[in-house]
């Protein structure tokens, strides 16, 4: 019987999750749905003295942010709990034990540190005794019981790691004297136990020496049958299929780094950006897309009147629909600032003119934003109809969603007359064509809906027709009176947002204050 596709995500908890992290969780997650199989969350804690408080939590609250959903670990449980190798000591001691029994092991005393082999030397009585006098002794592989191993095909660099024993400390550990594993024992004792078919993983794994060794190593402990060479030989490892994705770096090339720039996950939860454009972000670093892009249907079910969306916009669906792992690239990937920002402004516009992609959670969260920014306006200003118009007239300015809380105030509070911009955009009309155009668009707009794009161009292109002035003076006069201001988005879309009632307050206002 075939075996379901089981990949693993396993972070150490020494820190909050980064972003080469998020994406490894990703790209695990992207593979096992393709697959048809399952994935895993393991925390690999066995080096207690660079644990972080915090960091599990973190890990948890960064994968559930970005949807990233495991099938198996903690919170959750599965068929080979516990997830967290602190929990599972009795399984690593078993396997140490058991090689110890072959022989593939050794029961060294002495520190971690410090090893010259002389306990090979001792006597079984004289090792005992200095056991049970409590003398520090610690479980190391036998490295001369152990062949050579046979090099393995890394299915993105394309090329094998050579594990030598000349790159190989002598007789590693496997059990420290704390009693906690080493984090190759217990990784490779973890992904047998597991049954983890696939490996995708970091290139910092790239170069682990001892992978191969330790796996070599397990696949005899993994029955009660008495270990020998030929079993080992016959042995047929479960993890058959390994990728190591390349480096993250920074636009100037350096490795990233928190001293230049944002690398956690928290950071960009903080910051407001959407989990859909990070993950997107991420998965375009390194991944040769553009093939599958051209045979997508991209199904964002957009309102009439929404911007065009990039090709490169994907959501998480997309992502696994259109997912090639032969399209990682080797090459380590420089994570563009700009991009991130491209994709974030139109993942915010997919959601705000689509209602199946989010379109409500965007509108929730910008009218939290605004009574926020605002506090004490009418509560039209925040309901949903009302936030919904102005995200759709902000879209191609919402880089983040919280950019709605400056990007236009005059769509919720009055326009003041006495600013800088306001003076600067006043004087780009005369005095009295100013007020002319005002009185005539109070008239001429009271009998149209300002919701009718068509219509409300007509009724503007006539009161330039009438005055016999260009359009920009039209313009500058109904966009000083409803705004202030001279950057924002067509007076003819101001005019939908605001309605006619906004509309004819400021009309108005703006020409009593004309006269004062």
């Amino acid at each position: 019987m075939a075996r379901i596709p089981r990949l693993r995500f396993a972070p150490s908890p020494t820190g909050f999750l980064h972003l080469g992290g998020l994406r490894t969780a990703l790209f695990n997650h992207v593979m096992a749905r393709k697959l048809g199989g399952e994935w895993v969350l393991r925390i690999e804690d066995t080096d207690r003295a660079r644990l972080v408080e915090g960091s599990v939590d973190d890990i948890r609250r960064s994968l559930q942010w970005a949807g990233i959903e495991y099938n198996h670990g903690p919170g959750i449980g599965g068929p080979h709990s516990p997830y967290i190798q602190s929990e599972r000591l009795d399984l690593y001691h078993k396997y140490a034990n058991k090689l110890l029994d072959s022989g593939r092991a050794i029961d060294s005393l002495g520190s971690n540190s410090t090893y010259d082999r002389a306990c090979l030397n001792l006597t079984e009585e004289e090792t005992v005794r200095r056991v049970r006098a409590a003398e520090k002794h610690i479980i190391r592989l036998n490295s001369t019981m152990v062949n050579e191993p046979k090099p393995k095909p890394d299915l993105i660099f394309g090329t094998s790691v050579q594990h030598t024993r000349a790159g190989l400390p002598t007789d590693p550990v496997l059990l420290k004297t704390d009693l906690f594993p080493t984090y190759h024992l217990a990784s490779i004792v973890d992904d047998h136990e597991m049954e983890i078919t696939h490996v995708l993983r970091g290139e910092v794994c790239h170069a682990n020496l001892l992978g191969s060794i330790f796996q070599l190593a397990s696949k005899g402990v993994a029955s009660d049958s008495p270990i020998t060479l030929g079993s080992l030989r016959r042995t047929r490892p479960r993890t058959s299929s390994v990728w190591h994705l390349p480096l993250l770096l920074n636009p100037d090339g350096t490795k990233m780094s928190k001293r230049k720039g944002d690398v956690r996950v928290r950071d960009y939860m903080e910051k407001g950006w959407e989990a859909e454009a990070v993950i997107n972000w991420l998965a375009l670093a390194g991944w040769n897309v553009h093939q599958q892009l051209d045979q997508l249907d991209h199904k964002h079910n957009l309102v009439p009147g929404a911007p065009k969306l990039h090709q490169d916009v994907l959501t998480l669906s997309e992502l696994i629909e259109s997912f090639d792992i032969s399209h990682l690239t080797h090459r380590r990937t420089i994570l563009d600032p700009k991009k991130l920002e491209s994709l974030n402004r139109q993942h915010v516009a997919r959601k705000i003119f689509s209602p199946s992609a989010g379109e409500e959670d965007v509108v929730h969260r910008a009218a939290d934003m605004i009574r926020e920014a605002y506090p004490g306006i009418d509560p039209q200003y925040y309901s949903k109809e009302y936030i919904t118009d102005v995200c759709r007239a902000l879209s191609d300015r919402l880089v983040t969603l919280d950019v709605i809380k400056t990007a236009a105030p005059y769509f919720f509070i009055t326009p003041n007359y006495t600013s800088d911009a306001a003076k600067s955009l006043r004087k780009t009309v005369q005095d009295d064509l100013y007020s002319r155009v005002l009185e005539q668009a109070l008239e001429a707009l009271k009998t149209i809906s300002l919701r009718d794009e068509q219509a409300v161009r007509a009724t503007l292109e006539k009161i330039q027709s009438n005055l016999g002035i260009g359009t920009v003076k039209v313009m500058n006069s109904i966009r000083h009176a409803l705004t202030g201001q001279k950057a924002g988005p067509s007076v003819v879309e101001i005019l939908r947002v605001l309605g006619w009632d906004r509309t004819r307050e400021r009309l108005n206002a703006a020409l009593e204050y004309e006269a004062s």
